[in-house]
């Protein structure tokens, strides 16, 4: 029996137990009943999949379909291992020392642990925006073009026009277009957390892995990311992580929530938080904890 400690305010709360089960809450028995109920034409499929850092089990016998084409959101209290959840999907977490993985991801029908995968096409395939906006100390040209370069492209009018057509696809084009040359770290948080989702942008990925992209922003830059997502998801499947979940409940089309490196509860945002299946899913949502 697992304890959480509540809080309210300043005050602790009674202690609320979650009852720990060794079977997974969304079973890989659901996954084709998932696909049944609209979750058909999956861009990634995630079976069994348990995964460790050192000894200890930080994920538990995770099933899920991310539908292609769809903003999804993991959402969940600090530790649950949404991030960690995330990081699985372009094998970052192969980075920490002593981590492993157990069970199977598949993103476009290709294994991501298959002896052929490259990483490095991998990542091209699967882009990442990080929680703090992170643009290298170049030119906002360069950053954005960073990408295509790395690859392969050299051709000077083909980068022009990546580095435009991502700029337009994130709505910074019109802000920056006198500014090319100029330093990207003298933009603002918001500028630079919106070029950073074109750098990613640049290479063409699938699928876009966002891990509390917001959580420095003011709410005026929030509100431009958030718009920004629900636009990119006509081009791209969009995972989020994020602690606000207002926030999931305004952009995204699913929700997974996790608890204790649990899938607890998994399916369309708007049932998810209106009519929830599982009591610990309710709870989080109404502030009972988290």
């Amino acid at each position: 029996m697992a304890i959480i400690k509540l809080r309210s305010g300043n005050q602790d709360m009674e202690n609320y137990k979650v009852e720990k089960k060794v079977e997974n809450r969304v079973p890989s028995n659901e996954m084709a009943h998932l696909k049944l109920k609209g979750l058909g034409n999956p861009m990634v499929e995630i079976e069994n999949l348990n995964f460790f850092y050192g000894e200890k089990k930080a994920l538990n016998n995770i099933n899920m379909i991310i539908p292609k084409h769809q903003v999804t959101a993991f959402i969940g209290p600090s530790g649950c291992g949404k991030s960690t959840l995330l990081r699985c999907l372009n094998r970052m977490n192969d980075l920490v020392e002593s981590a492993r993985m157990e069970g199977a991801i598949r993103i476009g029908g290709r294994d991501l642990h298959q002896e052929s995968e490259n990483v490095s096409v991998l990542r091209k395939r699967v882009g990442m925006v990080f929680q703090k906006f992170n643009p290298f100390p170049k030119t906002i040209f360069e950053n954005v073009a960073y990408g295509p370069k790395i690859h392969g492209l050299k051709n000077k009018a083909k980068l022009e026009e990546i580095v435009e057509n991502s700029l337009k696809s994130v709505a910074l084009w019109d802000e920056v277009k006198d500014r090319l040359n100029e330093s990207a770290l003298a933009l603002s948080g918001g500028q630079q957390q919106r070029l950073c989702i074109a750098r990613a942008i640049a290479v063409e990925p699938e699928v876009l892995l966002m891990d509390e992209p917001c959580s420095a922003l003011d709410p005026l830059s929030t509100g431009k990311i958030e718009e920004l997502v629900v636009g990119l998801k006509e081009n791209y499947t969009i995972v989020i992580v994020t602690h606000n979940m207002q926030q999931a409940a305004r952009i995204a089309d699913f929700t997974g929530f996790m608890l204790l490196g649990d899938l607890v509860e998994f399916g369309p945002t708007d049932r998810m938080f209106t009519k929830p299946n599982k009591k610990e899913t309710e709870d989080y949502i109404t502030g009972r904890f988290g």
